[in-house]
């Protein structure tokens, strides 16, 4: 797989696997948020093995035991969970809480969502969910990126547009419009990235990186 060898691993929605099916394990499982519910989560989680996937969100403190709850059968299945924190009630404490195999993620503010929580809250390793290209890299210099997921390529691949490391621009290319744009994007927004020095963290992207690789098997 192209994608893999520039650090990009397969990822699908828990309502829409199909498109994975050709894939040995799952690098991301996201999550419907607005209309989140666990046993479909689970099921999928169980079906895919994947490296990542997002827990429910703890849009009030009140939640967060029910969704440590969730994140502890979820972790039977999965190698990381991602706890998505945006009440402001969610303290450094309740991280300390967590264990080593959930990961603290950041809901990029957009129409679509976001987080009551400063940038600076995230101290550790972080999961960038949503948000344009260019949002995600700022937010690099403000948080120690260990991942990030990004469906506003694939939205603009559809129109045959692509991510030039600016903006969302027409693809030159002729015939195979939605693959080139979102191959395009993905290099672009590697060069974005190339001089991103992240916190040193024990050893953690490089293991997080070999179980991705475990994701495209031997293709």
């Amino acid at each position: 797989m192209r994608a893999a060898e520039h650090g990009w691993f397969p990822g699908a929605r828990y309502t829409n696997l199909r498109t994975i099916k050709n894939f040995p394990r799952l690098g991301f499982l996201d999550i419907d948020w607005k209309r989140y519910c666990f046993q479909t989560h689970l099921d999928a989680v169980i079906k895919t093995r994947p490296v990542l996937t997002v827990a429910r969100d703890v849009v009030s403190i009140h939640d967060l035991d029910k969704v440590k709850s969730e994140v502890d059968e979820i972790l039977r299945y999965a190698n990381y969970a991602i706890l998505v924190p945006k009440c402001r009630k969610f303290e450094r404490a309740h991280v300390e809480d967590l264990g080593d195999r959930v990961i603290l993620g950041y809901s990029v503010p957009t129409g679509y969502g976001g987080t009551e929580l400063p940038a600076d809250f995230f101290e550790g390793p972080v999961h960038l969910l949503g948000g344009n290209p260019r949002s995600q890299r700022q937010l690099g210099e403000a948080m120690n990126v260990i991942s990030f997921d990004n469906n506003n390529i694939t939205i603009a691949a559809r129109f045959g547009k692509y991510f030039d490391g600016k903006s969302q621009k027409v693809h030159p290319s002729i015939g195979r419009f939605y693959e080139d744009c979102i191959f395009d994007s993905m290099l672009c927004i590697n060069k974005l990235w190339s001089d991103y020095r992240p916190v040193a963290d024990g050893g953690f992207r490089e293991k997080l990186h070999r179980l991705l690789l475990s994701t495209v098997g031997d293709g």
